[in-house]
């Protein structure tokens, strides 16, 4: 394997290092033991925190030590936002997040081997530690104008409403979170998203004052989509890991909607493709971009990564059902919920007019116009030709006992739902 900093480089994965040069000696003679850490700050982590999650794997693979930090202190108090102070939650919500996020991150690393990860909650060592313990075995260290200057803390107190003394204090607890995973663990580098640049510079300048060791930093820059707008939103807000809150369907079809000018660098970052497989992709974007073999690759690849092999092969069937290249009926009602929840609906039941469905759902925009449809052999009940203008949805076209995939020509779709 490459250097894996080049390899970081190469990838768009490398903002601000602290020290690149001894950062990559240190790297060099190895294994280096280095963490970043999630604050459960929701119940699931969504795909920006996918960087951080395959960076570590990618580090951990050339041969190094991963610590994986979910939160359980800093996310009692939260990392100041750039407008407005964060809502708190009660700690049984905090814990239970906790729990959530642990299990997502799990997959991502592996725990067993010479360079095994380890996961680690901060709130084992601040849940016991004194407010007096606090300022002055931590808190002495820190320089009220460095902490000011940072730039999210710069930008709070600009505004209206300023930042209370318990966000102003969460650089604190994150760089006292680098040092006891040093004296702990030989912790000497910390990653994270370049946001949080500012906050790992506390942990390093803490582990230079108390331990005189020069530690490192590594950070990301935050992806962005080509226009500049922010990477990883869609429609319905933020897309979850969690397939809960984000189904594996529309997680898929989040990828697979990538554009062209984002493609090969979102391959980059959020696969593990080689080099000269992205080569290749990037030059099909160019020559075949209407074949969209590179959204297609990037959208099973980290499907894959999150959900598993078997829902990846589940949303591809159902994608190919709904136009016609596969059987609706074999799909699971969750997938097939899934794949009809952004299609235009109509309420209907066994014994409607199938004229009457496609007018509702606005396939077409009259009767007459469902009954030239399927005069000209355009009009389908999933997936099968209806052939007669009095022809009603039966009992068996409900599938699931709820849904009736409707299409007009190729590629026109609608749902009928039971009522």
């Amino acid at each position: 394997m490459t250097d894996v900093l080049d390899e970081l480089h190469w990838r768009g994965l490398v903002a601000q290092t602290t020290d690149e040069a001894a950062l990559r000696d240190a790297l060099s003679e190895g294994p280096v033991t280095y963490y970043a850490g999630f604050d459960p700050t929701a119940q699931s982590l969504h795909v920006g925190h996918l960087v951080q999650l395959l960076n570590m794997r990618r580090v951990q693979m050339a041969g190094h030590k991963p610590l994986a930090l979910v939160g359980g202190a800093t996310g009692l108090i939260g990392d100041p936002r750039p407008t407005t102070e964060r809502s708190m939650q009660s700690r049984d919500v905090v814990a239970g997040w906790v729990e959530r996020i642990r299990a997502q991150i799990e997959p991502f690393l592996d725990f067993e081997g010479p360079y095994a990860a380890r996961m680690v909650n901060n709130l084992d060592w601040t849940g016991e530690m004194s407010a007096i313990d606090f300022l002055r075995d931590v808190g002495k260290h820190f320089r009220v104008g460095t902490m000011i200057s940072k730039d999210i803390v710069a930008r709070r107190l600009r505004s209206d409403e300023g930042i209370s003394y318990t966000e102003f204090s969460y650089q604190v607890l994150q760089g006292m979170d680098f040092r006891e995973l040093y004296t702990r663990f030989g912790c000497t580098l910390q990653m994270g998203g370049n946001d949080q640049w500012g906050n790992l510079l506390a942990g390093v300048e803490l582990i230079r004052k108390t331990e005189g060791v020069a530690a490192h930093a590594l950070t990301s820059p935050l992806i962005t989509k080509a226009d500049g707008s922010k990477m990883g939103k869609s429609e319905g807000g933020a897309v979850w890991l969690d397939p809960e809150l984000t189904s594996p369907y529309a997680f898929y079809q989040f990828w697979l909607n990538t554009a062209d000018a984002d493609v090969v660098r979102y391959l980059k970052v959020f696969t593990f493709r080689t080099r000269d497989e992205i080569a290749e992709l990037e030059q099909a974007v160019a020559e075949r971009p209407f074949a969209r073999e590179a959204q297609r690759t990037l959208a099973s690849d980290v499907t894959t990564l999150v959900h598993g092999q078997g829902a990846t092969d589940a949303v591809i069937a159902a994608s190919q059902a709904l136009f016609g290249r596969g059987d609706l009926g074999s799909l699971d009602a969750r997938t097939l919920g899934a794949a009809v929840a952004e299609l235009p609906r109509t309420t209907a039941k066994a014994g409607d007019l199938v004229v009457d469905a496609f007018v509702g759902s606005g396939l077409v925009a009259s009767k007459a116009a469902a009954r030239r449809a399927i005069a000209e052999g355009g009009a389908y009940v999933n997936n099968v030709k209806v052939t007669s203008e009095e022809q009603v949805l039966e009992p068996d076209d409900l599938l699931h006992g709820r849904y009736a995939v409707l299409r007009r020509g190729k590629k026109t779709l609608a749902v009928a739902v039971a009522e």
